[in-house]
């Protein structure tokens, strides 16, 4: 029994209309070695967890498109980062992504808008947002940057990852007031975001200037109570100084001299300080010393 040729046929207009006698089969072409080397790096990261291979392979992946002409193979380059990338981070060298994927496209500007994408949530996530600011900024100054589905995210993206917990509050308004890719609502939303994080910062700068000068005014308060604390003792210390006798007096500031000052008394150097101690503490002692009362004489 003879199949109906139209009803053989229906498949293969589903697909694309119906084949002609005279038309080739259209053979599907083999993938190249680049993507080849995709896939099995994908597989050493998902399947093996074995990072420092999936990096490898990537590597030798994009020594392989570097023959290839520029255009080609954009998505699996795309991809090759993507996975180097996960590598990397697996690894604990997430500080070497920004290189390692500069040193296949040569500048930031030129960068995929993914691969862009996952630099800026990398760096951001391990706190270190600033490592990206330069290359975020050059890729969205790029005017062939600028007409790319994806820019009005990237931007957004950078606002809220880099410039805000930066601090440049100034760059983050130039950015949202100057790109045409904000629409009206999504422009307000990024400035009232911008105002609230200038808010919070006013906060915090207010708030350390008021703990600065709290711990200025304890320090001097302390200051003060020791330079009282010592007066006291001062004055408790000559008040004691002077009730003694005068040998044990001059004893004690011998003493004092030899623990403050540090001076050997055998020394002949010494003899003229020596002096000039017992004339002080003769002065002293006549002057604090009574009067004494002359008797009248009897005759």
């Amino acid at each position: 029994m003879k199949s109906d040729p139209a009803t053989s046929a229906a498949p293969l207009r589903a697909l694309g209309g119906a084949l002609r006698s005279s038309e080739p089969v259209r053979a599907v072409p083999p993938p190249s070695a680049a993507a080849l080397l995709l896939e099995e790096a994908a597989d050493l990261l998902v399947v093996h967890l074995d990072f420092g291979a999936a990096l490898r392979t990537c590597e030798r992946a994009w020594q392989g498109l570097a023959e290839e002409p520029a255009g080609a193979s954009f998505e699996v380059k795309c991809s090759l980062c993507v996975v180097g990338i996960q590598a990397l981070a697996e690894m604990d060298r997430w500080r070497e992504v920004l290189s390692w994927v500069l040193q296949y496209y040569q500048a930031p500007e030129k960068l995929p808008p993914k691969v862009l994408e996952l630099c800026v949530l990398l760096y951001s996530k391990m706190q270190e947002p600033g490592a990206v600011l330069d290359g975020v900024r050059a890729w969205l100054q790029d005017p062939d940057n600028q007409g790319l589905p994806e820019y009005r995210s990237l931007a957004e993206l950078h606002l809220q990852r880099v410039l805000l917990p930066l601090g440049l509050l100034l760059e983050a308004e130039e950015l949202v007031v100057g790109s045409a890719a904000f629409s009206e609502k999504q422009r307000l939303d990024a400035l009232q975001a911008v105002s609230a994080a200038r808010q919070q910062q006013t906060h915090v700068h207010s708030g350390s200037e008021e703990t600065r000068t709290l711990n200025q005014e304890g320090s001097s308060s302390k200051f003060l109570s020791l330079l009282t604390l010592l007066r006291q003792l001062w004055d408790s210390a000559v008040s004691h100084f002077f009730s003694l006798p005068f040998s044990k007096s001059l004893l004690a500031a011998l003493l004092l001299c030899l623990l403050v000052l540090r001076f050997d008394p055998a020394s002949p150097r010494s003899l003229p300080f020596l002096y000039k101690l017992a004339q002080i503490f003769q002065r002293i002692r006549e002057a604090v010393s009574p009067p004494l009362c002359r008797l009248p004489i009897q005759h």
